[in-house]
């Protein structure tokens, strides 16, 4: 099955939190592809990846990136599918240089920005599947038994002394 989500890291060292994305996606059995394209590396790749990432059959792009994190706004500017931005932790600043980064984009170039690391990747991962729910009633039906399961679990606890 061609792959409707294009998760794009700056760089490989993202992948060990961009791959809990990865498996939220495949516990939705929603194909994705993952490729490392750095924003001030590799523009014109970068670039051109956005730009060819709708008729390629991509539905929404997630970009990852730390520090300057400009990856998220640089594939934004060449496609209109969504792009969501997860801010990478980093070494000085603990990932909130990327999500300032990511968040202040201009009026006109939409990013939705997540949560820095893991709790970023595997929403940014629901999200996309949300999106891909809205014309996908099998997905959706899957997203919602999710929810379900997840409340459910919340439920189940309690406290010790406390019924």
């Amino acid at each position: 099955m061609n792959p409707l989500v294009g998760i794009v890291m700056g760089s490989d060292s993202d992948w060990p939190v961009m791959e809990k994305c990865a498996e939220k996606l495949k516990e939705f059995d929603v194909p994705y592809e993952a490729r490392i394209l750095s924003a001030h590396r590799t523009p014109d790749a970068a670039l051109d990846y956005a730009a060819t990432a709708k008729d390629r059959g991509l539905r929404v792009l997630i970009g990852a990136a730390g520090g300057a994190a400009h990856l998220a706004g640089v594939l934004a500017s060449k496609t209109d599918l969504p792009v969501l931005a997860v801010p990478m932790p980093s070494k000085h600043l603990q990932g909130l240089d990327s999500l300032l980064s990511m968040v202040q984009m201009p009026a006109g170039i939409p990013v939705a920005a997540f949560a820095i690391g893991d709790a970023g990747a595997v929403n940014a991962a629901l999200f996309s599947v949300a999106i891909l729910a809205l014309d996908d009633f099998g997905l959706a039906d899957k997203l919602a038994a999710f929810r379900a399961r997840q409340t459910e679990k919340v439920l189940a606890k309690t406290l010790p002394g406390h019924p």
